[in-house]
């Protein structure tokens, strides 16, 4: 049984860091990519980054500069620093055959997705 789950999550103050982890389970990461998603409360879902297995990454223009994504083994990992109110979501992971750059009108599809883990950034 493929099983994505997701952890890290929390409450912290603006300014701090949280590093989420995605555990995959039932199938071998290795050629996967990974995407890392986030919803905030009445808002659209947001593709924040992702990482292939040829380690090619992908990171949203919101989150640039501030989050880094890795992998290792069976697991993705999604490092945050500089957090602030705007970062507070659900956060999830996916897992897709296709990479992050795809041809221009292609849409990734994402086969497995995690439950989530929440992020809350709040004094």
């Amino acid at each position: 049984q493929v099983q994505l789950v997701e952890s890290g999550g929390g409450l912290v103050q603006p300014g701090g860091s949280l590093r989420l982890s995605c555990v995959v389970s039932g199938f071998t990461l290795d050629s996967y990519t990974i995407g890392w998603f986030r919803q905030a409360p009445g808002k659209e879902r947001e593709a924040i980054s992702c990482i292939s297995s040829t380690t090619d990454i992908t990171y949203a223009a919101s989150v640039k500069g501030r989050f880094t994504v890795s992998r290792e083994k069976d697991t993705a990992y999604l490092l945050m620093n500089n957090l602030n109110p705007e970062d507070t979501a659900l956060y999830v992971c996916a897992t897709s055959l296709d990479d992050c750059t795809v041809p221009t009108g292609v849409t990734i599809v994402w086969d497995y997705w995690g439950q989530g883990t929440r992020v809350t950034v709040s004094s």
